[in-house]
């Protein structure tokens, strides 16, 4: 019998994936084989395919392996035991992690599953979503999907999932006067997860003037081109001069990281989010002597994909406004070029295999 071919985006080294045929996968003992709907570009995609990120490295040592940590599919296939496993079945929706825990590690064994040691995650170690047909791992955490989320919709739960992280370490509250840098895609997001804890204030810094605008439309209540305007200046204007409660860092700017730092209060709460292309410096002394400044980083999407799933599903985010462009997966380089470029208006920018 002839092995069943399928496509898929293969990365094999610094701007070097290829669309190609390569073979169907098949799910062993505990895994699912999933049809893929849609595969979303990441942030860090275009940093992976020009080598401008740490993680580059790391994924061009597990080449050739196939790209891709946004995606949503339908179960057409499962393993021995994956029904039980998994709580899955044939013709079901549902979407993995974008980790696949060890669940032995130190971290794993104290709940910290989103920083294992082994860190299987889609398109860097094993292979991802940017294919026909993909392999949800034995060890995955696998979440059913409602049949009626609009696919523009079910494709975000990865990039929410995430942006609700980020703002749960903020720790918002009904008084707080809350920055956000960056509404890009998971920015757009967090606005949408920031929204539902009810802030006294959420004021958006954001260059791009169409984002600008559609961070508004979103629920932010005002929004701020830093280019024009100081950042700091128009936060101290806002809150009689004592500066922000929370700032969220979703651009990946060492600039925006910069004026986040100076326009926290002090005993402020600082929450890192973004991938970076180059290293940032700050003055610590704001952190330490100046402000007593409280600084968490954050990573993926731990126990929030639940209420990603729930929130995207009753409509409490405006996925339309995010999702601005799905272009065909053999056509990924065009993709990638119109995410990183913001051409066309573009935000969210998702691929149908």
């Amino acid at each position: 019998m002839a092995e069943e071919k399928m496509h898929a985006v293969v990365i094999y080294g610094k701007e070097d994936f290829r669309y190609e045929e390569v073979p169907k996968p098949k799910p062993k003992e505990g895994e699912i084989l999933v049809k893929i709907e849609r595969c979303g570009i990441c942030a860090a995609d275009p940093k992976i395919y020009h080598g401008k990120a740490y993680f580059s490295k790391i994924v061009y040592d597990h080449a050739p392996i196939i790209a891709g940590h946004e995606f949503i599919g339908e179960v057409v296939e499962l393993g021995p035991g994956a029904k039980e496993r998994h709580g899955v079945d044939v013709g079901d929706r549902a979407i993995m992690e974008n980790i696949v825990p060890c669940g032995e590690c130190y971290y794993c064994r104290r709940g910290m599953y989103n920083l294992c040691i082994p860190h299987l995650i889609p398109g860097v170690k094993i292979n991802g979503g940017w294919a026909d047909y993909m392999i949800y791992p034995k060890n995955a955490i696998v979440h059913k999907v409602p049949k009626d989320m609009p696919v523009d919709a079910a494709v975000l739960i990865e990039p929410f999932a995430c942006a609700i992280h980020g703002v749960e370490l903020g720790e918002i509250g009904f008084e707080d006067v809350v920055v956000l840098l960056g509404a890009g895609p998971i920015g757009c997001l967090m606005i949408s997860a920031i929204k539902q804890k009810n802030p006294k204030l959420l004021i958006v810094s954001e260059p791009d003037p169409h984002r600008r605008s559609v961070a508004k439309e979103l629920g932010a209540d005002i929004v701020v081109n830093p280019i024009e305007e100081d950042l700091v200046a128009r936060v101290m204007e806002e809150t009689d001069n004592i500066g922000a409660d929370v700032v969220i860092d979703a651009s990946g700017s060492p600039k925006a990281v910069e004026a986040g730092i100076n326009a926290l209060r002090k005993q402020g709460r600082y929450v890192e989010f973004a991938v970076f292309a180059e290293k940032t410096c700050i003055d610590f002394s704001i952190i330490s002597d100046i402000k007593e400044l409280r600084i968490v980083g954050g990573h993926l999407g731990p126990y929030t994909y639940p209420a990603a799933i729930r929130l995207l599903h009753q409509g409490y985010v405006k996925y339309d406004k995010i999702v601005t462009h799905n272009i065909p997966l053999k056509d990924w380089r065009k993709a990638i070029d119109v995410a990183e470029r913001k051409l066309e208006g573009a935000i969210k920018v998702t691929m149908t295999p």
